[in-house]
């Protein structure tokens, strides 16, 4: 199969660019590098720089003729989104428009698509949330990710393009970029290796779901196989609060720190948790690493890109 991956440069795209090439796929890479580094890119896949609005990236489906799109391109800066929802829209909607109007006619058959577990299902109802929780995303993050969905549904029912949306949770592991727009645990873990002190916004109760990025590469690889369309959740049905993940990075790090809190994130959601049935259900997928395991491996990850970048 040939496939493209958009935002194959980043975080999640690389790594899940890295399995499919395993697999004997013919990958692709869609990266424009504003937050993608080009080392993460795999070796055997032509990374085409180009912006996933553009017309140049729209005429790649005419010159290669892709069997699947797997789309993890995106704005995904929450505080960004609020400061400026023109900007993210246009890239979380229009850019995958422009990508399924050139891909339709061209061969495109399978649709793969990064969506986000809590900032489309907001404050719980009840715990793990489900694929039919309410859908109350609190910012236009949320929101654009939402619009992405049904935009894909349409082009399902009109097109007969089959879609999976996979909603994931609060996704880490090796190669997650500890600046910007990076999550926590790169963000903590990067400051205590280097002797900094991370601080912890507001009380640190707030709670999310940390899925390992291996666990997630495995439900792309799950979802890519599996028949028809769907939507599905990609967490592990556990909540960690910001204080544990603290304490848990502390004690792997071995930094001799005091929690250190800050003001309250205006706005931030306080509990999200998934529930995975329905991916293991129809996919076969259960995460199978568990918070401290995946915490082990990721402090190990930078620790040993550090020294690499010392010496």
């Amino acid at each position: 199969m040939t496939i493209l991956v958009t935002g194959g440069a980043g975080f999640i795209g690389s790594h899940v660019a890295d399995a499919l090439l395993a697999e004997g796929h013919e990958v692709h890479i869609l990266d424009n590098l504003s937050t993608g580094r080009r080392w993460k890119a795999p070796e055997g896949a032509p990374l085409f720089e180009h912006d996933i609005r553009s017309e140049a990236a729209a005429s790649l489906f005419t010159e290669h003729q892709y069997d699947c799109l797997v789309h993890h391109a995106a704005q995904m800066d929450v505080r960004k989104s609020v400061e400026d929802p023109s900007f993210d829209a246009d890239v979380n909607v229009r850019g995958l428009l422009n990508l399924m109007e050139a891909g339709i006619g061209q061969g495109l058959r399978r649709v793969l698509f990064a969506s986000t577990g809590g900032a489309i299902y907001g404050e719980p109802e009840y715990t793990p949330q489900d694929e039919k929780h309410p859908l109350r995303p609190v910012s236009p993050y949320g929101v654009a990710k939402l619009a992405a969905e049904k935009y894909l549904h349409y082009y399902q029912d009109q097109y007969e393009v089959e879609t999976v949306s996979l909603r994931y949770a609060n996704v880490y592991g090796p190669r997650q970029n500890p600046g910007g727009e990076a999550g926590v645990v790169a963000i903590f873990t990067n400051e205590m290796l280097r002797g900094g002190q991370p601080v912890i916004n507001g009380s640190g109760e707030q709670t999310r779901d940390y899925v390992y990025v291996g666990d997630v590469v495995e439900a792309n690889l799950a979802a890519l196989k599996c028949e028809g369309s769907g939507t599905f959740n990609v967490g592990t049905g556990r909540e960690t609060s910001v204080t544990e993940l603290f304490r848990a990075l502390r004690a792997e790090t071995g930094a001799d720190l005091d929690e250190t809190h800050g003001p309250a994130k205006p706005g931030e959601q306080q509990r999200s948790v998934l529930g995975y049935e329905r991916a293991e259900e129809k996919l076969g997928w259960v995460p199978r690493v568990s918070v401290e395991e995946g915490l082990a491996r990721t402090v190990d990850w930078f620790e040993t890109r550090r020294e690499s970048e010392v010496s």
